[in-house]
C-alpha cells in the first residue's frame, strides 16, 4: 500500500511540474468545472449555434475569419437581425482578408438591423504594411457571457455539410459553458478594442455581465491557448509541442495544412521512438494544393520514424484536433503551419477530461474508417514530377 501511495504521490509531482511548465510557456488560462459539448460535424454545429443564437437574452459577440453570403450565412444574418432588434446587442468581429468576397451590402444590412460589424486589420493598414498578412482566423461565439461555441469551422455552407462530397468539408467545433466561456468573452473583448480603440465598446466587456458563467456545473478543465503576431512566441507552436511530449500512449492528429516545422517533426518522431503510437489524419484532397505538396515532402521521414500517416477520402478535411492518450482533446482554430504559429490571431482550447476525450477518439476512429492509409513502398514509387514539385515548394513553406 505504501508503495501505491509513493507511486501515486511521484506522478503526481510529475504532473505538477509539468501543468507549470506548460502556463509558463503557452500563457494558457486553466479553467475549471466547464460543460463541454463536442459538435462532430457541420449539422451539428450550426445546429446547435443558430438555436443558442435565437435563444441570447443580453447580448451576443462574434468572431470570424470568414463569412459567406451563401444560405448559411444568410440564416446567420436573419438570425442576428431578429435577436438585434428586439434587444439583444450583438457585436460582430470579422477578418477583412477573410471576407474579402463578401459583398458589402451583407454586412450593411447587418448594420441596418442594430448589430455593430467591426473589420480586421482592414486598409490602409494602420500597424504598417508587414501587418498585410497578419489575420483574424478565430473562429469563436459568446453568448451572453454564458456559453460560447469555438472550433474550425468558418460561417458557409461548405462547413454546414451541403453540397456533393468533394466540395463539403469535414469540420468539429464545441461549446462551452462556465469559466472557458467567460475567459473567450475576455479574449474576444481584447482584439475588439484593439482594433476599435473604445475601451468596452462591445457588450459584454465588463466583467460583471459574465460573473454568471461560473455558476455552470461541469467536470471539465479547459485550457485556454491564444496566439497572434502580439506576442514574442508562439503560445499554439509551444502548446503543440508540450502536448506531443506529454503523450505516454497515443497521439492522433487530424489537421488539413500540415506544415509544422522541424521542431514539431522532432517532437512526433521522440514520441514515435519512445513506443507512443502516432496517427496523422491528413486531407487526400487539398483546398490549397501547394500545401498538399509541402505536407507531403515530409512523409518519408515521417513513415521511416514509425508514424502512421493517412488521408482522409471523400470530403475536404478541415478539421483542426489533436488527441493525446484519449485525455487530452485539443480542438480550435489553429492549423499545424507557420502562419497558425506566427503571424495569425487563433485559439485553441484544450478539454483535460476523460469523458470527452473518449468522444473525440470515437469520432477520430470513424475519420480513419473513410481514410487511405499511406504506406513508405508506395509513396516512394511516386513519380519524379511530383518529387520535383515538392522540392519546389518547400523553401516556401513559411509563406503557405
Amino acid at each position: 500500500m505504501s508503495h501505491f501511495r509513493f507511486t501515486k504521490k511521484r506522478k503526481s509531482s510529475r504532473a505538477r511540474r509539468f501543468f507549470g511548465r506548460f502556463l509558463r510557456s503557452t500563457e494558457a488560462t486553466a479553467t475549471h468545472g466547464n460543460m463541454v459539448e463536442l459538435l462532430q460535424n457541420g449539422e451539428e454545429f450550426f445546429s446547435s449555434l443558430f438555436s443558442s443564437l435565437r435563444d441570447a437574452q443580453q447580448f451576443i459577440n462574434l468572431e470570424f475569419y470568414l463569412i459567406r453570403d451563401d444560405a448559411t450565412g444568410r440564416e446567420l444574418a436573419s438570425i442576428l437581425a431578429d435577436v438585434a432588434m428586439r434587444g439583444v446587442r450583438v457585436s460582430l468581429l470579422y477578418d477583412y482578408i477573410g471576407c474579402f468576397d463578401t459583398p458589402a451590402s451583407y454586412f450593411r444590412g447587418l448594420e441596418q438591423a442594430g448589430v455593430v460589424c467591426l473589420p480586421f486589420n482592414p486598409p490602409p493598414f494602420k500597424r504598417g504594411i508587414a501587418w498585410f498578412d497578419k489575420r483574424d482566423h478565430r473562429k469563436i461565439v459568446i453568448i451572453d457571457g454564458i456559453r460560447a461555441f469555438a472550433g474550425g469551422m468558418n460561417i458557409g455552407s461548405e462547413y454546414a455539410g451541403f453540397g456533393e462530397d468533394r466540395k463539403r468539408w469535414r469540420d468539429v467545433g464545441l461549446s462551452v459553458s462556465g469559466a472557458a466561456a467567460v475567459e473567450l468573452q475576455r479574449l474576444f473583448c481584447e482584439t475588439w478594442q484593439a482594433e476599435s480603440g473604445v475601451i468596452s465598446g462591445s457588450p459584454g466587456c465588463k466583467t460583471s455581465n459574465t460573473k454568471s458563467a461560473t455558476g455552470n456545473k461541469g467536470d471539465a478543465t479547459v485550457h485556454i491557448v491564444s496566439g497572434g503576431p502580439h506576442h514574442n512566441r508562439s503560445h499554439i507552436h509551444n502548446a503543440f509541442r508540450l502536448a506531443i511530449g506529454r503523450a505516454r500512449k497515443c497521439i492522433t492528429v487530424a489537421n488539413p495544412y500540415f506544415i509544422p516545422g522541424p521542431r514539431v517533426i522532432r517532437s512526433l518522431l521522440r514520441a514515435a521512438a519512445r513506443d507512443v503510437r502516432v496517427r496523422l489524419i491528413l486531407p487526400a484532397i487539398n483546398d490549397v494544393p501547394l500545401v498538399g505538396l509541402v505536407s507531403r515532402s515530409s512523409y518519408a521521414t515521417l513513415l521511416k520514424g514509425g508514424i502512421e500517416i493517412y488521408e482522409r477520402e471523400e470530403t475536404v478535411l478541415h478539421a483542426k484536433v489533436m488527441l493525446i492518450d484519449s485525455r487530452w482533446s485539443i480542438i480550435g482554430s489553429a492549423n499545424l503551419d507557420h502562419r497558425s504559429f506566427h503571424r495569425n490571431y487563433e485559439v485553441n482550447l484544450i478539454v483535460d477530461s476523460h469523458s470527452f476525450g473518449v468522444q473525440v477518439a470515437d469520432m477520430l476512429d470513424r475519420d480513419l474508417g473513410f481514410s487511405r492509409r499511406v504506406l513508405l513502398d508506395e509513396h516512394e514509387r511516386r513519380g519524379w514530377l511530383v518529387r520535383m514539385l515538392e522540392r519546389l515548394a518547400a523553401p516556401i513553406s513559411w509563406f503557405l
